[in-house]
């Protein structure tokens, strides 16, 4: 296994190198960041060149992501245009997002592969059919109307939570707000767990241990859910990385300032260089939660083996 993780982590130099670069260049050529700096008045040519010379703006694009690349490796992410780090930035906005993806994702482990099992344990039955339509109502409903809804009922009229999240962003504050930010991808989880539930309950191997006279229980949990997660648990762990970059509806929604906040600010301001820091410390977690999926499989199936 270890020459495998050696080969995936050098395989993951060329994707990081293509997908910042990709990054940089779509930031920096969808707007002059020189013009958001001076709002709504144009500035000065010689202040603009000034300007431009003292954020390196005035370099070939190529010469600007090398220097950008040099940089990141020694920690520094450059300035943003109001003179804080993006490294402060950083440091107060991912324990947040991270706060609010955990509670997601809980709620993707829990309730979707519960929901899963029962589902697929029971097809073709009303509780079977009734989850379904209820997965696909959520599916159905953009996110931004499933946050607005919960703050309406649940914040406003019932006065059951905060309409918004405080500053410290709690766990317990984050409750509704994470269930808003995984409904969409928990009814996914249900829906993929119950189809290889439902597929791998015909499998000789469950029909076997069904045979042999072992309890129900220990079918399902150790034989028939085991080799049925493997899918499960790809979606999470890809979704990992979507919910940290999609949450930006949900934190807008509810007040959060974490890293969606940072980016919707920074795209707003055209701050190249907040936009680019968190996109590409999104890219290293999607990688590093890809590598960490690869390596579960051959917990969930010891059959798989990494050469």
């Amino acid at each position: 296994m270890g020459r495998y993780v050696i080969r995936r982590l050098l395989q993951m130099i060329p994707v990081f190198i293509g997908a910042t670069m990709l990054i940089f260049v779509m930031v920096n050529v969808m707007g002059d960041p020189i013009a958001g700096l001076c709002g709504d008045r144009q500035c000065d040519p010689a202040t603009a060149a000034q300007l431009r010379k003292d954020f390196g703006l005035d370099k070939p694009l190529w010469q600007q992501y090398l220097t950008y690349l040099g940089h990141i490796f020694t920690g520094d992410f450059g300035t943003a245009f109001n003179g804080q780090p993006v490294t402060e930035l950083m440091a107060s906005a991912f324990p947040v997002t991270i706060r609010l993806t955990i509670v997601a994702i809980f709620f993707e482990i829990v309730i979707g592969i519960t929901l899963g099992v029962i589902t697929g344990l029971h097809r073709g039955r009303p509780v079977d059919t009734g989850v379904l339509l209820l997965t696909l109502v959520v599916i159905s409903v953009p996110t931004f109307v499933t946050g607005l809804l919960a703050q309406l009922v649940l914040g406003v009229q019932w006065h059951w939570i905060e309409p918004s999240v405080s500053g410290e962003a709690t766990f317990g504050e984050l409750i509704v707000p994470g269930l808003v930010l995984a409904s969409v991808s928990l009814a996914y989880v249900t829906r993929l767990t119950r189809t290889s539930i439902a597929e791998n309950k015909r499998s000789d191997y469950v029909r076997t241990a069904v045979a042999k006279g072992l309890p129900r229980r220990r079918v399902t949990i150790r034989h028939l859910l085991r080799n049925s997660l493997i899918p499960v648990v790809t979606f999470i762990g890809t979704d990992i990385g979507a919910l940290m970059g999609g949450a930006i509806v949900t934190e807008r929604i509810f007040n959060i300032h974490g890293v969606g906040y940072q980016i919707y600010q920074g795209v707003v301001r055209q701050n190249t260089q907040t936009v680019v820091g968190f996109v590409t410390i999104l890219v290293l977690i999607f990688m590093v939660a890809n590598l960490l999926v690869d390596l579960l499989y051959a917990v969930l199936d010891p059959r798989i083996r990494y050469a």
